[in-house]
């Protein structure tokens, strides 16, 4: 398609303008006809709501699926992974495999967590059974830490409760929704301080699912070293990672904000824990970011004008396991130091460059693969599909396509594939389409004919896995 772009946006940053500007596309009004719009989570709802009634065309995109609370927000990403959890113990998938105490072995990534008020009776449930234990509350709806805080005593609840002006917050249902959770108590800690990790995701279709990993990511920590004591439960500083938080502390350094690169975490574990250890770790973060995809894709509306990024925030406990804490749907563009500023310059640079390809008009129609030069320090997984095994003692069973997402480096139980750290994302569709034609090459007597047809005439189960 020939022309330039028009681009319009209500998030003014300068990450963003200074790439809009540098493709010299043209800026238009949110009421003129555009090309791009990279919108706020309001403005999101505002453009798909039923009462608007607004149709995009195939030459605009924008920044968010219609319904992408079903992830980002706190208590809905919770019910959808319980409900996805559920789905596979129906199925019999191997999955959904508990231990001996009753929890998952291969999908344990968040905390314990119920919704307030509406699961009440179940945290108290709970709590009773681990009267020792430390338990942190959030709003469902709000970001950069903000009011949050945590317990260890049921009265407290209540205390908060009446202070709120809420009296009918444990009986009724609520305007506000908060979810409480079980604290991450040993996280690992660098220095003696608490930190968590910040991913990117890019995702282009839910289903099938196409999503890249950004290699740019960073570590956010707190100023003040920390302790488990039940007299720094008030401590933010202690206790929250949020660069709202900690940049008001006495502590704080503007230079290097707190953070640290990825990329220096890897160093520093790989030092002190090995490079095995390492590389087992963040194969189950990428294992758990694809698994929180597919938890939500039941549910999502897959809008072919639609592309995400979103914000992932992990913490590490002190046995080296990862825990998926929440995921944003606008992480801030905002940029606390210089280095800041330049890793987000090139992520949005990088994400305009798969989706929308070579700089030209959208068209939405076409296939939103893009090539390996388009990645920029996004990383795409480079596929053998194969059909997985699953080994329970001496039987093999074969697994529906997808069912068995790798890694799951976790299980000795699963057939042993390779795998490479540097390529991590994942696309469905073109994994069963290799898939497709590496089982049927290998099939004597077999004729190729067009990939579509093939596909028709396949009734193997295949899966995917990480090469």
């Amino acid at each position: 398609m020939t022309g330039k772009v028009k681009w319009a946006t209500d998030i003014d940053k300068s990450v963003l303008l200074n790439n809009f500007e540098k493709r010299d596309w043209i800026r238009v009004s949110t009421s003129e006809d555009w090309n791009f719009y990279w919108m706020s989570v309001q403005t999101i709802r505002n453009v798909f709501s039923v009462e608007n009634g607004y149709r995009l065309s195939d030459d605009q995109i924008v920044n968010h699926f219609p319904n992408h609370y079903e992830l980002t927000r706190k208590d809905l990403m919770i019910k959808n992974i319980k409900r996805y959890r559920k789905e596979l113990e129906k199925e019999g998938s191997p999955l959904a495999e508990k231990d001996e105490n009753g929890k998952y072995v291969y999908l344990d990534f968040v905390p314990v967590t119920f919704m307030l008020p509406a699961d009440y009776n179940m945290f108290v449930e709970e709590f009773r059974r681990n009267p020792n234990s430390t338990w942190i509350m959030k709003p469902c709806g709000k970001a950069q830490g903000k009011g949050i805080f945590l317990i260890n005593k049921l009265s407290q609840i209540k205390k908060w409760s009446r202070d709120n002006k809420a009296s009918n917050f444990l009986t009724t249902p609520s305007k506000e929704t908060y979810v409480i959770s079980l604290y991450i108590d040993n996280p690992l800690l660098i220095g003696g301080k608490k930190f968590d990790l910040r991913f990117y995701v890019l995702v282009t279709s839910i289903r099938p699912l196409k999503c890249y990993m950004y290699k740019l990511g960073f570590c956010r920590f707190c100023t003040v070293k920390y302790t488990p004591s039940t007299n720094e439960l008030d401590n933010m500083f202690v206790h929250l990672t949020n660069v709202a938080i900690q940049k008001h502390g006495d502590d704080y350094n503007p230079i290097h904000g707190g953070k640290w690169s990825v990329a220096n975490l890897k160093l520093y574990l790989e030092s002190t824990q090995g490079k095995k250890v390492t590389d087992k770790l963040f194969d189950e973060i990428h294992w758990m970011i694809v698994q929180s995809l597919k938890a939500v894709a039941p549910v999502m509306i897959n809008d072919k004008h639609c592309f995400e990024c979103y914000g992932y925030d992990i913490i590490i406990d002190s046995r080296l396991k990862p825990w998926l804490i929440e995921v944003n749907a606008s992480p801030s563009l905002a940029s606390s130091t210089a280095n800041d500023r330049i890793m987000k310059y090139n992520l949005i640079n990088d994400t305009l460059n798969i989706v929308v390809p070579n700089g030209e008009i959208p068209d939405c129609k076409l296939s939103k693969t893009p090539s390996k030069e388009a990645l920029g320090n996004y990383v795409i997984l480079c596929f053998l599909p194969v059909v997985v095994s699953i080994m329970t003692g001496s039987q093999n069973a074969h697994r529906t396509p997808l069912e068995m997402l790798i890694p799951v480096c976790t299980s000795t139980k699963l057939l042993q594939v390779s795998q490479s750290m540097s390529k991590i994302s994942y696309d469905e569709e073109l994994a069963v389409i290799e898939g497709v034609d590496r089982d049927l090459k290998n099939r004597p007597g077999q004729s190729f004919g067009s990939k579509v047809g093939r596909a028709k005439d396949f009734g193997r189960p295949i899966s995917t896995t990480w090469k």
